[in-house]
């Protein structure tokens, strides 16, 4: 095992014989894949595979699983600097908390909370990270080289606010002309796929809602916003329109097979027939539901409907085995003990919502998600000889239940080695943390940031002995 991180760091062609494989149809046993120029090439028995390449040297892997990476539906690379600083904090954290930090970072902290960002999500499995963008001031290209230097496929979103909640709000002329350059921008990185965003509905006029929204179906990007996240949102938009956002949405025409909608938590029954009629997806987002106070999604219902849709972080925790842990048994909490479903959904819906229905929920279906011919080379390495998954009797349900990512021994991104054991095989992340450590203080200081509770550290420092 010493040896193998370099081994495979360094071959460009793979030929990986797992002890197991997660494809579609589930785990599977005595199954080998050629990877070639970043693209799962052959997925086949191994004995066949071996046999039709012998110029090859299998690298055999007896005690791991080969699995799809996980993508995170809908995160905040930018936020990364201040993460703890919203516990316990009641809901719309962004008005309070994370418009006026954002606002605050330079370019340079900027960098580094995406860089924190996505190392974050490589150390929890996620190969694939979608970007709600950032409310900072013009740092966009900051964002690209920190994802890009760590080799982590992203879907970068632009705020196109027209109507506030950014720290730049440019004229209507010049957002178009942005979000046109964005949809354009970095057409030759196989890892990076662009997104325009508003904020939330409110953020945006009607007219530039539908022009975002119909200029990224037409470059075949998605349109990102959050919407039905809090009562306080959905009642202004009741007074202002006479509808709720999402019916407000489609209403104006910003709906559609395109438009990923991140929380969709205060759902109606009419909602989410607009959801299913539309195609539009959303991201599921349960442990910024347990750690903000938000409602629970019933990702259940949308299961039952055919509604698209894949789970999110939302920027809480970098962990794609507990996302799917908090997925599942916040649908239990919440809906299953009341109706007796004691699975709520079984354990292949929360692994295929944390991966191939992800990434069609992020419009990467035909890119990434799944291990099969042809897709990109997006996949984990995850360490079976632990007790956790001794014995094993339903390898599905115990990555949802038994799954951390400490098991995590390899992640490849288009084919590349970027993580082992936690820990980039080609740049020193011990130095970005040590930067971070020493540069970042001052400028949450000085973020015009309102907290409505103390932090637990306060708390516990004033207690009686």
């Amino acid at each position: 095992m010493r040896d193998l991180p370099e081994t495979l760091f360094e071959r460009t062609e793979i030929l990986l014989v797992p002890g197991r494989m997660l494809l579609e149809d589930g785990p599977a046993s005595g199954m080998a894949a050629l990877i070639r120029g970043g693209r799962f090439a052959e997925i086949a028995p191994a004995a066949d595979l071996t046999a039709r390449h012998p110029g090859l040297t299998p690298v055999d892997l007896p005690d791991h699983l080969m699995m799809p990476g996980f993508i995170d539906t809908h995160t905040h690379l930018t936020q990364s600097l201040g993460k703890s600083l919203v516990f316990g904090e009641p809901s719309e954290i962004f008005r309070r908390i994370w418009v006026p930090l954002e606002g605050s970072l330079d370019q340079r902290m900027v960098y580094l909370s995406s860089k924190l960002a996505a190392l974050e999500c490589l150390r929890g499995g996620f190969t694939c990270a979608v970007d709600a963008g950032t409310r900072s001031a013009g740092h966009l290209e900051a964002v690209k080289t920190a994802v890009q230097e760590t080799g982590i496929r992203s879907v970068i979103g632009l705020i196109c606010n027209d109507l506030g909640g950014a720290a730049d709000v440019p004229p209507p002329d010049r957002i178009i002309a942005r979000a046109e350059a964005h949809l354009h921008a970095g057409e030759g990185d196989p890892l990076l796929h662009p997104s325009l965003a508003i904020s939330i509905p409110e953020v945006g006029s009607d007219g530039m809602l539908a022009r975002m929204s119909h200029m990224a179906a037409e470059a075949g990007a998605i349109f990102q916003t959050h919407v039905n996240e809090h009562l306080v949102a959905v009642e202004r938009s009741l007074v202002a329109n006479g509808r709720r956002p999402l019916e407000h949405l489609a209403h104006i025409g910003a709906l559609g097979p395109h438009v990923l909608i991140a929380h969709a938590t205060l759902v109606t029954p009419g909602e989410l027939n607009i959801l299913r009629d539309t195609g539009t997806a959303v991201a599921y987002n349960p442990v910024a539901s347990i750690w903000k106070g938000n409602a629970i999604a019933p990702a259940l219902q949308m299961a039952a409907l055919g509604i698209r849709f894949g789970l999110g972080t939302d920027g809480t925790r970098a962990d794609g085995f507990r996302l799917m842990d908090a997925g599942e048994s916040l649908q239990r909490a919440g809906y299953g003990l009341a109706s007796g479903d004691s699975s709520c959904g079984g354990g292949w819906l929360w692994l295929a919502a944390a991966t191939g229905m992800a990434a069609d929920a992020a419009g990467l279906g035909a890119v990434t998600g799944r291990i099969a011919p042809g897709l990109a080379a997006d996949f984990l390495l995850v360490d079976l000889d632990r007790p956790e998954f001794t014995p094993s009797h339903d390898l599905t349900w115990e990555l949802v239940r038994y799954g951390n990512r400490d098991q995590i021994d390899a992640v490849f991104t288009q084919g590349r080695l970027r993580l082992w054991q936690g820990w980039p095989v080609d740049w020193d992340a011990r130095a970005l943390l040590t930067e971070i450590r020493e540069t970042t203080a001052g400028a949450i200081a000085a973020a015009p940031i309102t907290r409505i509770h103390p932090p637990a550290d306060y708390r516990c420092a004033k207690a009686p002995a």
